[in-house]
């Protein structure tokens, strides 16, 4: 069996890798609007850039997935990334035109996207055939999330928007340092770089395609208030502090949601199912509250919600898909729905987002999620009830291959 590395400074550097990475990206996702809006741009182009992001995603996965799985050396494909980003970061805030600030950006979501998971991927390959845990190594990317987005609130209300270019570097840099302090690696872990080739079996599974749709009407309002809390804030007369101190009451609890989940919550579809129905009853729940606050303070404390809700919709939608889907097309069902959750709903939310908030208000965009929400969680709650009434079976690798000669 491959070894993974054994040396504890090696996973300290990882820890401290996944604190700055993702500190680093709580920086773009919480407070790059501002600088936007600072430069000029509207709701509507806000949310048409990031949009983008969501758009590249779908192409920039696979690309560095391919790349990673024929060189087999995960630390320099994910060197790379952090230095294109930083390359292309500097760019995009120095840009003086739109077209620019497009481009750079375009390009800049091309290694950014796809970070995440090749970092998930490189902390997986090093800590193979040791007793270390990846769960471990996610708390460190939480707290540097919940962390980072406090305290560059408060340096943000000091200094200005205009710092974060510089704060973006500086965390960058600190994520590659630690990466360079990292041991070489003589492997990767199993990957699935193409896993979109299965996606014309999955067409054939009506019960899955469902289960995405009202996946989907959940996930627009998620990415329309990840995109534009930080603006409603402001509008709200909130500080910059107000909107990191949202970001750490949304994210500080997420891990322990996905400890509790993963200790008592049934490997069942039926349960699953009613979770899911459940948790996305909360999430209407959360865009009414956010829909009728009138502070800043009533929606930095409405976060507390996100740490149930979308830690919980993820788990359960992640568990059920590994449940609806056979084994040999489980690394594609995973992946339609990542595509479908991150991109569909990303490409959407935001443009949708952008031009309620542009011209209807954000009370009205929250509104428009509460309704999107509240079809999903119909639909999650009809497919719960026709599982416990007994109709319907997840079909085998056999009958799955059977369904498909058959149609053709």
């Amino acid at each position: 069996m491959r070894k993974g590395v054994n040396y504890p400074s090696s996973f300290t550097s990882l820890k401290w890798f996944n604190f700055f990475v993702y500190g680093t990206m709580v920086l773009f996702s919480s407070f790059f609007q501002l600088y936007l809006l600072d430069v000029g741009m509207n709701k509507l182009e806000i949310g048409a850039v990031f949009s983008m992001g969501a758009l590249v995603s779908i192409f920039a996965n696979p690309f560095w997935a391919i790349w990673t799985d024929r060189y087999q050396n995960i630390r320099r494909i994910v060197l790379l990334m952090l230095i294109g980003t930083l390359v292309l970061s500097q760019l995009m805030f120095r840009a003086n035109t739109y077209e620019m600030i497009y481009i750079s950006i375009l390009l800049f979501y091309f290694f950014q996207g796809p970070l995440f998971a090749q970092s998930n991927t490189m902390i997986l390959s090093y800590i193979d055939g040791t007793n270390y845990r990846f769960r471990s190594f996610r708390l460190w990317g939480s707290l540097g999330w919940a962390l980072i987005a406090i305290a560059a609130g408060l340096v943000l209300d000091w200094a200005g928007v205009s710092i974060l270019s510089y704060l973006f570097a500086g965390l960058l840099c600190a994520s590659m340092l630690s990466i360079l302090a990292l041991p070489k690696l003589n492997h990767t872990i199993g990957m699935a770089p193409m896993p979109y080739r299965g996606f014309s079996k999955l067409i054939y599974n009506p019960f899955f395609l469902c289960f995405i749709l009202f996946g989907i009407l959940v996930s627009i309002p998620n990415t329309m208030n990840t995109t534009f809390m930080s603006l409603y804030i402001t509008d709200l007369g909130g500080s910059k502090g107000m909107i990191g101190l949202a970001v750490f009451l949304s994210s500080i609890l997420e891990v322990g949601v996905f400890v509790l989940c993963d200790r008592f919550l049934k490997r069942k579809i039926s349960v699953l199912l009613g979770w899911l129905a459940l948790v996305s009853a909360l999430f209407v729940l959360r865009w009414w509250f956010m829909a009728d606050a009138t502070t800043a303070l009533q929606v930095v404390l409405i976060q507390i919600l996100h740490c149930i809700t979308f830690g919980g919709f993820f788990y359960v939608g992640t568990q059920l898909t590994m449940l609806l889907i056979p084994r040999p097309y489980r690394a594609s069902g995973q992946a339609l729905y990542t595509l479908t959750w991150s991109g569909i709903a990303g490409i959407v939310g935001g443009v949708l987002g952008g031009w309620m908030y542009q011209n209807l208000g954000a009370q009205s965009m929250y509104q428009a999620g509460v309704f999107l929400t509240l079809f999903g969680t119909l639909g999650f709650t009809f497919m719960w009830l026709f599982v416990n009434r007994g109709g319907y079976r997840p079909p085998t690798e056999d009958e799955e291959e059977l369904s498909h000669i058959e149609i053709l």
